[in-house]
Order: structure tokens, then sequence, then C-alpha cells
């Protein structure tokens, strides 16, 4: 695999040994920002009216308001194949994002002997807030995509497998431990549904690994529009329940197997009970409601504090209602943090 040069390095060397299928495509932030920009006949020139497209596996280009625009492809070094593809666009007060959901980074051997599916291509369409707002209550997910990454890559933390069939104790993807089912995860804590959909259970390591070491890397939007990003130093607050599961349930103490091994405790770290917090962020420095992926659970968020869009349940499963994580009270704690300020203008768009 292609050894992939340390962010903040200015690329002018082409002494990179790729497969003879693919093409290199570095789009690198200079200091001056002088980006890299691509406008059709067909697009007129309003602001208002650009859109962002990103595709991985046709022409490479992709779309910015103006050369000095903060954008998070800016500074990175993508592998171009015949394979991703991945379409970012803001059109109205929505941000519709079309994929294949193949990945362009490497992935583990598909199928194996814990994952018998092979990836295929997917045909997503997703649509979204372009400037979502924090909803009045909580929406638990059980079941379905939280989001999709910037790849075009679904972010589906949970799993259909629960111990006797007693959806009260689902097992959770990403668990260590002797009685955790191995789902047959790659590098990149992701595997294959039986319709050849590749997704992430946990941090996408191969994405990541492209986009750079950043402090803050926005990782791609969750169906209720907030972005989605990586940050080493953030810490969820959840932690293991304390003692032995109850009768009724598995047996043995809380360890981690299960999602409900799990409990919220407000103030514990440094988000919500949805992984989540506000505040600004490199692409929305006025501020914005935005979630984490976090290394420690529920990794990939487990619930909304938007509301999330049907697109992300009619395509390869639906957002399952459930309780969430902790209390599974549904209602958030305190006033919304962040999204669209009261009497205020919008976040701004990307």
């Amino acid at each position: 695999m292609t050894q992939l040069p340390k962010p903040k390095t200015v690329l002018r060397s082409s002494r990179y040994f790729l497969p003879s299928f693919a093409l290199l495509v570095i789009i690198w932030g200079l200091e001056d920002r002088q980006a890299q920009t691509y406008t059709p006949q067909s697009q007129s020139n309003s602001p208002a009216e650009l859109d962002h497209h990103h595709a991985f596996g046709d022409q490479g280009r992709f779309h910015t308001h103006d050369p000095g625009a903060l954008h998070p492809l800016d500074g990175l070094l993508l592998v171009q194949n015949d394979s991703n593809q991945v379409s970012i666009q803001v059109q109205g007060d929505r941000r519709v994002i079309t994929a294949n959901g193949i990945p362009q980074h490497a992935t583990g051997s598909f199928p194996n002997n814990n994952n018998p599916n092979r990836i295929s291509g997917q045909s997503y369409t997703f649509s979204m807030p372009a400037n979502p707002t924090v909803a009045n209550q909580i929406t638990p997910l059980t079941l379905g995509k939280f989001g999709i990454a910037l790849n075009g890559v679904p972010f589906d933390p949970g799993v259909a497998e629960f111990w006797h069939n007693d959806q009260n104790w689902q097992y959770e993807a990403l668990a260590q431990t002797a009685s955790a089912h191995n789902l047959g995860l790659d590098q990149n804590n992701a595997h294959v549904q039986p319709n050849g959909a590749y997704h992430y259970h946990g941090s996408p390591v191969g994405l990541l690994n492209r986009l750079g070491n950043n402090a803050m890397v926005l990782l791609g939007y969750a169906a209720d529009g907030f972005p989605i990003y990586a940050n080493q130093t953030v810490r969820s607050s959840y932690r293991l329940k304390s003692g032995q599961r109850p009768s009724n349930g598995p047996n043995g103490q809380y360890d981690g197997t299960f999602v409900q091994d799990y409990e919220y405790v407000a103030g514990l770290g440094d988000l919500d009970q949805c992984n989540g917090r506000g505040g600004a962020t490199p692409e929305y420095p006025e501020g914005i409601y935005h979630y984490y992926i976090t290394a420690d659970f529920p990794s990939i968020p487990r619930c909304f504090r938007g509301t999330p869009d049907a697109s992300f349940q009619q395509q390869g499963g639906g957002n399952g209602q459930g309780r969430p994580p902790g209390d599974g009270q549904g209602r958030p704690e305190g006033p919304p943090p962040g999204g669209r300020p009261p009497n205020g203008p919008p976040p701004p768009r990307f």
C-alpha cells in the first residue's frame, strides 16, 4: 500500500509507488490556501448555487465557494481508482450526498471466516439539513445508519445480534471480551452487510490516515445534518456499569459484551449522551452542535440531537427506535448546545 506523507508537508514529489490501476491525486492547501477549483460551464457563479463535489472515482474534482474558503479536503492525499465515487452538494437548504459506498482506502479481506460477504457498490442518496437545528428530544438509534463519511461509507454502529433474541441485550460490535461475537471487522473497524455494503462500526482508521492527524478532523455528517469529527483528546461520558447483570439477562458481570453494559454519566467526560457538544470547529467557527467518534464507548454515537432524515432509513436498514445507552429518557440535558442559535443566524454553510 502507498506510504502517505504526513500532513503539513508540501507535496511536490512524484516518487510514490502505486498499483497500475491507481492515479495519485494530491489536493493540498498551501499557506496561501490556493485550492484547486472546477466550475462546469452549466453552473451558475452565484455562491448560493455553488456546490461541493468529491468524485474519487471519476474526474477527481471539487468545488468551493472561493479559492480561500476552508474546505475539509484541503491537505488531503487521495489514491484514486475506478471504484470509489462520492458527491457532496449543498442544494438550497439541503446537503445531498450520493455515493457507491466503496472505500478509497485499503480494507480487510472479505469474505472472511467471520464475515461471509463480499464488498460491492451501492447506490446511496442521502439528504440532510444543511443548517441543522437541535430538536427538543433525543432520537435513539438501535439499528441503522448514524451518518455518512466524506468518502461515502456509512457509519452504522449497531448489530442485529441479540442475546437469545432479546432486544434488551444487544451485542456490542467492538467488544473484545471472551463472550463477544467476532463479526469479522477489519483494521478500519468495518465489515460488510449481506448486500455488499461496507460500513464502519467504529473509528474509520483508513480514512483518518488519509485525512491526517490534525487535532480536529471532519469525518462526515450525521443523518440529522450535524457534522461528525475525530479528536483523540475528547472523552465520552460513558462507563461500564458495576456489578452483575440481572438474573433475567446474560449471566456475568457488566464487561462490555453488550451495549447495555454501559451507562451514561453526565459530566464524566467531555461529551453529552449522544457523544457530541456545541462549540466552534474549523469548518464552523461561529459554533455548531457536532458529534465525535471516540476511542472509548460508544465510539460512533447511538442517538441524535437533531431530527434524522428519512433517507437514512430507506437504504439498507432503518434508524431503529429504541432506548439509547444511558438513562434512555430521550430528553437532552440543559439548553440546546449549538445548532441554529435562538433568534440568530444559521451556522455557516459548508
